[in-house]
């Protein structure tokens, strides 16, 4: 039995829905925006783009910096395939959505563009947002670039390099409301990235760890992230791992089924 089903069941037998949630916060988290209905025009701007993606035949040559691919076994990949392998699925950008337009961020950064879906997502969520979005290969991002230019999305900066330096670069004296880590999905680099951008973080600010899950290195980086002193609320979905910095809540660790 693989990794990701054995932490499943467990997560399973240990997660709870609403009724087992005593923080007013994360009550209405749970109530207010999971378990809401997505907005079905949202969802179906999501749909067209991904379809657009998944129908795009070209082949390009991806610079994987991250901690590489299962599926693929070449750097020789067509656009379609990133899409549906590596892309976000409809569930998880439905919850992604629903996320973004519940506590309108303004100012985004997002770790991992790839061919641009999750970044479609949070756009569609509050398009007035403005979002610097960082990715390590640049044929990516260049299929990336046209997708928001084609759909008119305005306010997105991409970033191309390795996340190393890009996002030393990015957050110099800077402050988001929102971070979505989906970049190398190593223990190392994921606590890199999350002590980087301490610097950036206000009192409402909130961030989204992807696939904590993802292997052991990724599920004790997480078990890591909700220990430190500045992080008082998480929310584990399985998929995400979502941390608050709210100085008012207590300290409190939730597993919920979305």
């Amino acid at each position: 039995m693989s990794f990701r089903i054995i932490e499943y069941l467990k997560f399973l037998s240990k997660s709870s829905n609403q009724h087992g949630v005593h923080s007013p916060f994360v009550y209405n988290l749970v109530t207010l925006c999971f378990y809401r209905k997505i907005n079905p025009n949202q969802l179906a701007i999501f749909l067209n783009i991904k379809k657009r993606i998944l129908n795009y035949k070209k082949t390009i040559l991806v610079n994987d910096l991250g901690s590489g691919s299962r599926i693929f076994k070449t750097n020789k990949r067509e656009i379609s395939n990133i899409g549906k392998i590596a892309g976000i699925s409809k569930k998880k950008a439905a919850i992604l959505i629903r996320l973004i337009d519940y506590y309108r961020p303004s100012n985004i950064l997002e770790i991992g563009t790839s061919v641009g879906l999750s970044t479609s997502a949070i756009k569609i969520g509050n398009d007035k947002s403005n979002i610097t979005t960082l990715e390590g290969c640049l044929e990516t991002s260049k299929i990336a670039k046209k997708l928001f230019k084609e759909q008119k999305f305005n306010n997105i900066n991409i970033i191309t390099g390795n996340f190393k330096d890009t996002i030393k670069q990015v957050i110099k004296e800077k402050q988001f409301d929102f971070i979505y880590f989906d970049g190398n999905h190593t223990k190392k680099d994921t606590l890199n990235y999350f002590k980087d951008c301490l610097t950036t973080i206000k009192n409402d600010s909130f961030w989204v760890f992807d696939d904590i899950y993802w292997n052991q290195e990724m599920k004790q980086a997480w078990s890591e992230i909700k220990k430190h002193p500045k992080v008082t609320v998480t929310v584990d979905i399985f998929h995400w791992g979502i941390v608050f910095f709210r100085k008012e809540q207590a300290e409190e660790h939730f597993k919920i089924r979305v």
